[in-house]
């Protein structure tokens, strides 16, 4: 086996790893992809004879490409985020894809990653890369240009952010599927006392139509005016069906054989505390509707 095919074959088996990072670093598949390409071709051009750790290397450069994303994201200022709602994953209602399972360890759901967007660049790497994946402060400070003890102060106030907004979710999927199950009857039945039932009074809906739909995106917050824009999308019900959403029980709406809507529902004592949704059309062109098939 020569170098290269060497290389290829490590590179290989840390790509399940190295999706899972780019993943919670971006928010999105696609970018998360060109982040673990892009660490390929730096592999490939690299002299390596020296590294010792080569998993621990391709995270740091993996780090770096995603850091660099998220810088010129808000350079470019191209996402409003309060109405910003992540790329989900989207798996058959009753597994999740295997493909999948390595990029939902940890419980990543969509209420965690909309919190991850509002961290600035550096504080996000320093949290994913210490907090989800034990990278030591002295790995991750060259990546942010920061001494250890600044890379520290970095993770420290983004797990500050994460544990003051990221709703916690109720660890029964069984009971999940029972609180989502009741919210789509309530809807189709335009039920407004039944859809109050299973809202937290705090409840916020994020919807994002996207940079070609902004009358879709909106932020709702408050149990009642959730409960009105739900009403409002009741027209969709018929179309709608049953998916894991990151792991948890969550809803697609698929009219004529294409995604309309992903949402996903952060649910936490037996109540829904937040609902994401994703309506953007290019995103959503992205998801692989076979695998909603049985």
């Amino acid at each position: 086996m020569d170098t290269h095919e060497f290389l290829a074959e490590r590179f290989e088996e840390n790509r399940s790893h190295l999706r899972a990072v780019a993943y919670r670093m971006l928010g999105s598949l696609s970018e998360a992809d060109d982040a673990v390409q892009e660490a390929w071709l730096r592999l490939s051009r690299s002299d390596t004879s020296d590294v010792e750790n080569l998993s621990g290397w391709l995270t740091t450069v993996v780090g770096r490409v995603c850091l660099d994303t998220l810088r010129s994201r808000r350079a470019r200022r191209e996402e409003p985020l309060d109405v910003h709602v992540p790329e989900p994953i989207v798996s058959h209602a009753d597994r999740i894809d295997p493909e999948h399972e390595a990029l939902l360890a940890d419980s990543v759901g969509l209420a965690l990653l909309v919190v991850l967007e509002t961290l600035a660049p550096a504080e996000r790497l320093a949290f994913v890369l210490h907090d989800m994946f034990a990278v030591p402060f002295d790995e991750i400070a060259p990546i942010v240009d920061r001494t250890p003890a600044a890379a520290r102060q970095l993770a420290s106030r983004a797990r500050r952010r994460v544990q003051g907004n990221a709703p916690v979710p109720d660890a029964d999927l069984s009971r999940q599927r029972e609180v989502v199950n009741a919210f789509l009857a309530a809807s189709r039945g335009g039920d407004f006392d039944a859809l109050l039932a299973v809202l937290d009074p705090d409840v916020v809906l994020r919807a994002d139509g996207g940079a070609m739909s902004q009358g879709l995106s909106k932020l709702v917050r408050g149990a009642r005016a959730v409960v009105e824009q739900a009403l409002t999308f009741s027209q969709y019900t018929p179309y709608v069906r049953q998916a894991l959403v990151n792991g948890t029980p969550g809803l697609i709406t698929v009219p004529n054989g294409e995604a309309f809507a992903v949402m996903g529902f952060t649910i936490t004592n037996g109540l829904i505390v937040e609902i994401d949704i994703l309506a953007d059309p290019a995103r959503l062109s992205r998801i692989d509707l076979t695998i909603l098939d049985d």
